[in-house]
């Protein structure tokens, strides 16, 4: 789970703060992630993405690599990847091939494959203390290995998976389907709750920092708070107060207090957890990514949103390339700051305001918050980044992309 952390916000009451930013004329049509995706043409084949020499001119700095690791272990896109919490020095891959891996960062090393699934591993990570690693595939088969014997201890089969979380705290596993359940089990006992759906799918969610409520956003654009241990709702968001279009995206500050969720309506909302209220409504002109001008998409939706853990800044990413910060205190737009291509993922740093955001052109990129400028920018990948993970202390990035490769990039540099 996402340490983020704001600095408390004077909200006094919640008709007077709220400033909603529209620029937008026409509404964006739904579409998903995946079918802007298939709009990037790439050329398949491992090896030219292997040889730093080649790499056709159409494509700028194109064999430029700067990671200091490639692993090349997967046959398919490389759909997720997620680094252990307590040492940072293991990876866990999963991918279109059906097949997962748990790999050493240093080395690329295997250290041994989740086994058994049988269609594309969307979701894998580590429970809070890397005991076990979790794994679930698209059709909704889940797995869990304990990393120190590398052997299978649990494994259950949903709908199909749209989600799946580790409890910041504990070996519970929460995951999310298409046929709006919600599903909760104590690790390796099996143990289960079941949160009725409403029957659309539940696309998003995320535990709190306190480990009792979690946050679940559904494809009709209702949002719901799930008390865990009640077994029910303690807020819903609907109509005006939800989105209206899929909920794509959650977060939620440190202290738990405040969620930020994003959609394909193009509005990220700030809701108060206490009391249920949307106390702030984000929204920013879109504008179309070079990549997508073929297709002439007007396509646009929220991909990813955080909150600043040092400063009261809260950050929006879109799928036509425009990363938006927003201060908390004015609820008022501070920065955007444009990318060639779709954003599909940001995470801030945990004790600066550096922001980092991996897009469908295949870079990394590092935003300073308070300047909106760009720090720098990381290269490599011959396809689209479809996720990627930061060490605690930000000095690794590890990608995950549709060139079927994880790359770790070492991020150190003398003037950090």
């Amino acid at each position: 789970m996402e340490n983020s952390e704001v600095n408390s916000v004077d909200l006094h009451g919640d008709e007077e703060i709220i400033e909603v930013i529209d620029l937008n004329e026409t509404e964006p049509t739904p579409d998903d992630l995946a079918e802007d995706i298939e709009d990037v043409d790439f050329t398949e084949g491992d090896e030219g993405w292997e040889t730093e020499d080649e790499g056709g001119e159409e494509m700028e700095e194109a064999d430029k690599d700067d990671s200091d690791l490639t692993f090349s272990k997967h046959t398919g896109s490389v759909f997720c990847v997620n680094l252990d919490p307590s040492t940072n020095s293991l990876a866990v891959t999963g991918g279109e091939d059906d097949r997962s891996f748990v790999w050493r960062v240093s080395d690329g090393e295997v250290l041994f494959e989740c086994t058994g699934h049988k269609d594309s591993v969307t979701s894998a990570s580590f429970s809070h203390d890397s005991a076990l690693v979790a794994t679930g595939d698209m059709s909704g088969l889940i797995k869990v290995w304990k990393v120190e014997t590398k052997e299978e201890v649990w494994s259950f089969e949903v709908g199909d998976l749209e989600w799946m979380e580790w409890h910041p705290c504990a070996h519970v596993l929460l995951a999310g389907t298409a046929d709006g359940n919600v599903w909760m089990w104590k690790i390796p006992s099996g143990e289960c709750k079941t949160f009725q759906g409403p029957g659309c799918q539940a696309t998003t969610g995320k535990i709190l920092p306190d480990g009792k409520r979690a946050v679940v956003g559904y494809e009709d654009g209702i949002i719901r708070l799930w008390d865990l241990k009640q077994g029910n709702t303690s807020h819903v968001l609907k109509g005006p107060d939800g989105h209206q279009g899929p909920v794509t995206c959650v977060a939620c500050s440190k202290d738990g207090g405040l969620i930020l969720t994003g959609s394909i309506d193009c509005r990220a909302k700030l809701i108060s957890t206490a009391t249920g209220k949307v106390v702030g409504v984000f929204s920013t002109e879109g504008r179309k990514p070079k990549v997508l001008m073929e297709e002439e998409s007007e396509t646009n939706s929220i991909e990813s949103v955080g909150f600043c853990n040092v400063l009261p800044l809260v950050a929006v990413a879109y799928l036509d390339g425009t990363l938006a910060i927003y201060d908390l205190s004015t609820q008022s737009l501070r920065h955007k700051c444009p990318h060639e291509a779709g954003i599909v993922h940001l995470q801030w740093e945990d004790s600066s305001p550096l922001l980092y955001t991996c897009s469908l052109d295949g870079a990394v990129r590092i935003w300073d918050a308070r300047s909106g400028q760009m720090v720098t920018q990381y290269r490599g990948h011959m396809a689209e980044i479809l996720d990627f993970t930061l060490n605690r202390e930000a000095s690794v990035a590890v990608t995950a992309s549709g060139d079927h490769k994880a790359k770790v990039f070492c991020l150190q540099r003398p003037d950090r």
